[in-house]
């Protein structure tokens, strides 16, 4: 059964959470604060973490988003009543995978947190020899990197490049035509694979975390070239 942790200091905002996803097939366990989830992640293992960013103790959703990817790839959807675009770019950048704001749905919330685990499903299995990999075994190349779909890997002179999936989705879609200009919302659909609309220029964010990577000057970007007013796209061959 896939878990999922619940990391909300409103009882009442934390049963909903907790009822609807239970309600929906997963095994859902809760933590008060960041210091309560840090303990039980480090003991337990969760395929997803829902997180608000609003935590008591000293300690809030972005100081436990920086901490568990520090030592994990585990998909994030932060919850929180803290609608700021500046909240949105940190919590982005942090590595969260979405960014659902207070009001919000509890179906809406169950059906972004399956998209999130359906496109970390998706990595996996292509690392184990999945679909993805029966479809796409070449190697893809882009300006010195090279990017292996079928087992998700990312390698420069034969050193690994570690990425999130959702940074590996970027870089794939980009490497798989270089110079085509891709728009932000043609790569939300290609990271996200979900039908609703999601907030677009968190992808400017995954752009920035991806380029800290991959790129020998992110100030001066040589590979992933930004194309103003439209989107991005990869370096010509």
């Amino acid at each position: 059964m896939t878990r999922v942790l619940v990391v909300e200091d409103d009882p009442g905002i934390a049963e909903v959470v907790l009822d609807y996803l239970r309600e929906s097939g997963f095994s859902a366990r809760h933590a008060r604060d960041a210091a309560t989830a840090a303990a039980i992640a480090t003991s337990e293992a969760f395929d997803l973490v829902v997180l608000d960013l609003g935590l008591p103790g000293g300690r809030d959703g972005l100081d436990l988003a920086r901490d568990l990817r520090r030592t994990s790839d585990v998909p994030i959807v932060i919850l929180t009543a803290r609608d700021s675009e500046t909240d949105r770019v940190v919590g982005l950048e942090l590595g969260a995978d979405d960014y659902v704001t207070k009001p919000f749905s509890p179906r809406e919330l169950v059906a972004r947190v399956r998209a999130v685990l359906r496109r970390a499903e998706a990595g996996r299995a292509t690392t184990l020899g999945g679909a993805r990999a029966a479809t796409s075994d070449h190697v893809l190349r882009l300006g010195g990197l090279d990017v292996d779909p079928s087992r998700r890997r990312v390698t420069r002179d034969g050193t690994d490049i570690e990425l999130t999936a959702t940074e590996f989705d970027l870089l794939a879609t980009l490497a798989s035509a270089p110079g085509r200009v891709f728009t932000r919302g043609q790569l939300l659909e290609a990271v996200r694979g979900v039908a609703f609309e999601s907030y677009e220029r968190a992808i400017d964010s995954h752009i920035k975390n991806l380029r800290r990577k991959v790129e020998r000057d992110p100030g001066d970007p040589e590979l992933i070239l930004t194309v103003r007013g439209v989107g991005y796209r990869g370096a010509d061959a």
